[in-house]
């Protein structure tokens, strides 16, 4: 079966994560993504390794469904392959700091002129003005876009979260502008520039917060469990943001993420009294509509807590799903790795390496019915130097030549 992005080649000059993770979408969406590293290899091959001299899960859990090529960027003969490599190229992928690829001899400008039809698409952590030369990292990203600001409890510091939003979060945003310019050239036949900027995506996804700065100025926000409202968006712990409340009960055995995530939307009230075993609650006027409860949540997960202490987190999404309740129970990471459902659903993948014997990582989240997914391991540093380089005109002794010469 034919894949999405067959016929697409995208040559990868991404590291670390926020472009691999992008890179690894267009891979397992059918492209062939050729990733283009210095000879020593992507930091992240080295970094947080669990077994000496073998590649880190941090390179493996990025870098599936790809082929490896060696290149030293800095020599003569290595632009020259470079320019070989960017005529066969529908998208090149970076990463690096702001002009790095302009040093290496090759603006845009170049770029263009050298294959017209180049899709070119960058991830820098600001965009042009003011911050455009500072370095970003995952939860500096995190800090200036404003998720950690609106992220914790009121009496408590600034928080990140583990999601990594910074990098994959603008990783996935850049496989939706490459997409988009990919389809805009089968129009106009040009290909053009794309980026995505860590802080504009955090940004993105953090629009709720900028909808509620906004409604401040009319007077407090009465989802939020917070008593004090200032100038800003206070941190509201595990509230959900939304127009029904939730947070996050204590369960048995009472363990650190023995907690379920409840909401309670306006028809799931009485069911909720009856199950708790306070039917009374329901046509009580002092609970039964959302207005009357509203200055109250605290009381009312307090009197839903008292229930779900009594029961495993598993137990209450049983029970609470059954009544038609939105729940989900806090799944910790030993849990997730392990759930069954997320390993039939192709969530949680177990891949064969050749170094490590195996490992687990995600599956692709995208799910399209003619173009399915098969995560396939990580490539070696250089492991299809010759094929790539082959195709390429470059023979074998040629090869051996680059390769002493420090060139790949």
């Amino acid at each position: 079966m034919s894949k999405a992005l067959d016929g697409v080649r995208v040559l990868d000059m991404t590291h670390v994560q926020s472009g691999p993770s992008c890179t690894q979408l267009l891979a397992w969406l059918g492209a062939d993504v050729i990733k283009l590293e210095a000879p020593t290899g992507d930091i992240t091959r080295q970094q947080l390794r669990d077994i000496p001299d073998v590649d880190s899960l941090y390179f493996t859990m990025l870098n599936c469904n790809k082929r490896s090529i060696t290149l030293n960027m800095k020599s003569e003969r290595g632009k020259e392959i470079f320019t070989d490599l960017v005529k066969d190229a529908d998208v090149l992928v970076e990463n690096f700091a702001p002009g790095a690829i302009d040093r290496m001899g090759f603006t845009w400008d170049r770029l263009q002129l050298i294959n017209p039809k180049l899709v070119y698409a960058s991830i820098k952590g600001f965009g042009p003005g003011r911050y455009e030369d500072f370095k970003a990292y995952e939860v500096v990203a995190q800090a200036m876009g404003g998720a950690m600001s609106t992220t914790g409890f009121e009496d408590g510091p600034p928080t990140a979260t583990g999601a990594q939003i910074g990098d994959s979060g603008t990783g996935i945003h850049l496989v939706a502008g490459i997409l988009a310019a990919l389809l805009q050239r089968t129009n106009t036949g040009k290909g053009q520039r794309v980026s995505v900027a860590m802080q504009e995506a955090v940004l993105n996804l953090t629009r709720v917060k900028l909808r509620d700065q906004q409604r401040l100025t009319h007077g407090p926000l009465p989802e939020y469990p917070n008593e004090n409202f200032e100038d800003e968006v206070p941190r509201s712990g595990n509230a959900s943001g939304g127009g029904q409340p939730g947070w996050a009960l204590r369960c048995a055995p009472g363990g650190p993420n023995d907690y379920i995530y409840v909401i309670v939307q306006p028809p799931g009230w009485a069911p909720i009294a009856n199950l708790i075993g306070k039917p009374e609650l329901a046509d009580d006027p002092d609970w039964a509509t959302p207005a009357a409860r509203l200055d109250k949540l605290d009381k009312m997960f307090a009197l839903i807590e008292q229930w779900t202490e009594q029961h495993t987190k598993f137990e209450v999404m049983d029970k609470l799903n059954a009544l038609n309740v939105p729940c989900g129970p806090i799944m910790s990471t030993r849990e997730l790795i392990e759930d069954e459902t997320l390993a039939e659903l192709g969530a949680v993948v177990e891949v064969k390496h050749p170094q490590r014997g195996s490992f687990k990582t995600v599956g692709c989240p995208l799910k399209l019915s003619d173009s399915p997914v098969q995560v396939e391991t990580s490539p070696g540093l250089g492991e299809h130097n010759s094929v790539v380089y082959g195709s390429l005109g470059i023979d074998t002794a040629e090869l051996e030549e680059l390769k002493a010469a420090g060139v790949i």
